[in-house]
């Protein structure tokens, strides 16, 4: 994607190292944040402490580094408890950017500032004003109006404060362990995001919202996979305009494409688990989720992303 030296959105907040505040709900359970799904889970310890081979290797972990003359509880003593939630992290929001890092914030804010050239477009052509939202980054873990929220929960939307929360190091983990590198699909997955955005705007977040409180997990699965790939659609209608301005290079396309079936629920699950569970799918399958950012981006017409009527 041709992207340097375009206009960069100052709707950034760089929260980085900033650590979250005490207290907040889960932003993922019912009401919560629209997020990337990132293949997490599995089942926790019951009781939630430490087994035996834990604390042996924890206490193993503190002479090691007792050795080399670092005394963990001190540092633990002086700078929080790392990465627990409700307590800030003992790194600082003052620590330095790699040039690496810089690019990639570089590159988020120009993929949000056309966004914003997009649908304040879109909405202006309708007589509405597109009230552009915010994008957090932030590292290792975040506080939003929808809840806390670390890293491993992946890129979320939060409609509570219209703000798109990002850890920049997702993208390292989409290409390593998803294969699905490129700085369009990481395009593709901030535009997913600011498709809920335009969800939340025109009423379809509030309402999925409301009706979900009585509904079955599985009815609201089912409804939450057209919420998802209609946000799927959306970020094919910028990525059509985004074409239309001649910045998409050879091979962008395909690189959002690939992303798009690598989030698939069936191939997420396939991969974590080897089987996969219909029923719980709450984003779409990888060829849905290919196939609806393909119509958003072959028509460019926010019309063709109705995933409510009928069969998706």
């Amino acid at each position: 994607m041709e992207w340097k030296g375009r206009r960069q959105s100052g709707n950034i907040e760089d929260r980085r190292g900033a650590g979250p505040s005490a207290g907040g709900r889960n932003p993922f359970g019912r009401g919560g944040g629209f997020r990337i799904p990132m293949g997490t889970g599995g089942a926790r310890r019951a009781g939630g402490g430490f087994s035996f081979g834990t604390i042996i290797f924890l206490v193993v972990v503190y002479f090691i580094f007792k050795s080399m003359g670092i005394d963990l509880l001190q540092v633990l003593g002086e700078g929080g408890t790392a990465n627990t939630p409700g307590f800030e992290q003992t790194e600082t929001a003052s620590r330095r950017s790699s040039p690496q890092e810089e690019e990639t914030k570089a590159f988020m804010a120009t993929v949000l500032a056309e966004t914003e050239d997009t649908w304040n477009g879109i909405f202006k052509s309708s007589g509405v004003t597109y009230q552009e939202p915010k994008m957090v980054l932030f590292s290792g873990s975040v506080q939003s109006a929808c809840g806390f929220a670390s890293a491993a929960s992946g890129p979320f939307y939060c409609p509570g404060d219209s703000k798109v929360y990002l850890d920049m190091s997702f993208f390292d983990e989409l290409a390593r362990k998803f294969d699905a590198a490129g700085d369009f699909a990481q395009a593709y997955v901030v535009a997913h995001e600011v498709g809920h955005h335009v969800q939340n705007l025109t009423g379809v977040l509030p309402r999925f919202n409301q009706q979900r409180r009585s509904m079955s997990e599985a009815e609201a699965n089912r409804m939450s996979v057209r919420v998802e790939l209609q946000a799927d659609c959306y970020a094919g209608v910028w990525g059509h305009y985004t074409q239309q301005k001649g910045l998409l290079e050879s091979g962008d396309l395909e690189e959002a494409l690939n992303a798009a079936t690598q989030i698939g629920d069936d191939t997420l699950q396939k991969r974590m688990q080897g089987y996969v569970v219909p029923e719980s799918f709450n984003h779409g399958t990888s060829e849905q989720r290919r196939r609806w950012f393909k119509r958003g981006f072959d028509s460019g017409r926010v019309g063709d992303c109705d995933t409510f009527a009928g069969d998706i």
